[in-house]
């Protein structure tokens, strides 16, 4: 038979076997990092509820952080976008040759400055100007000598308004000017500077220059309703201007 002191030595081995191999907390030899009830994870094992409404918080983060960064791509997207509808649109409204308003954007800007005055007040007075003498230059030395010529005078026109003036070439080597707020004197001094101007420009070609005038008729424009009218009055009034000059000179163009 085992004597009482052999048969407690039998237990206590036995005790110490069945021991897990974790040490008990506050033991020697435990983690104290890692909390035995929650696996380290910060919500306890044994709460399903609470572990899986965490992890849907984790994923609304997630989500909302993916949705910020595509949010942020769409926005440089629209920006580039709208830039580019910008230049499009100002290409659409401009002369290509010569910089200057084209007879769209001419007609758009017309109709917002006549709707201005017709709020707000001031006046309008619109310039019609036609080349003279430029056919021959496109016949003697070529449509690039026109080119160059239409460039110039496109030039004399911008150099010789104000910013807040209008400057466009409705076709062929037609332009118009829109002045804002001048009175019929000024306005016709003004137009006949610029005839003056136009003819004393001079265009270095094929190792000469060549040189163009210009007819100018002018009238004011009483409102938005008289856009159209208007054009077609300072049209008739550069042709009357054209005819007299022409038979001031003894010849026709």
């Amino acid at each position: 038979m085992r004597s009482k002191a052999a048969e407690r030595r039998v237990q206590q081995g036995r005790r110490t076997v069945a021991r897990p191999p974790a040490a008990a907390a506050g033991e020697a030899g435990a983690d104290p990092a890692v909390d035995p009830a929650t696996g380290g994870a910060g919500v306890p094992a044994s709460d399903p509820r609470r572990l899986a409404r965490e992890m849907e918080r984790l994923e609304q983060a997630a989500q909302a952080a993916r949705l910020g960064r595509e949010v942020a791509r769409l926005e440089a997207e629209l920006v580039a976008a709208q830039a580019r509808i910008a230049e499009l649109e100002a290409h659409a409204d401009h002369d290509p040759l010569t910089g200057v308003l084209n007879r769209r954007g001419f007609d758009r800007e017309l109709a917002r400055a006549a709707a201005h005055v017709d709020r707000y007040g001031g006046r309008l007075v619109l310039v019609y100007l036609d080349l003279d003498g430029f056919k021959p230059i496109n016949d003697r030395h070529g449509h690039a000598a026109g080119d160059a010529v239409l460039r110039a005078v496109a030039g004399v026109l911008r150099g010789h308004v104000r910013a807040s003036d209008l400057v466009a070439r409705l076709g062929g080597d037609e332009f118009a000017v829109l002045l804002w707020n001048l009175g019929d004197a000024d306005a016709a001094a003004k137009a006949a500077s610029l005839e003056t101007m136009i003819a004393a420009a001079r265009v270095p070609w094929d190792g000469a220059t060549v040189a163009v005038g210009a007819s100018a008729g002018l009238t004011a424009v009483a409102g938005p309703t008289d856009t159209a009218a208007a054009l077609a009055r300072a049209d008739a009034a550069m042709y009357a201007r054209k005819r007299d000059r022409a038979v001031a000179r003894g010849r026709t163009d």
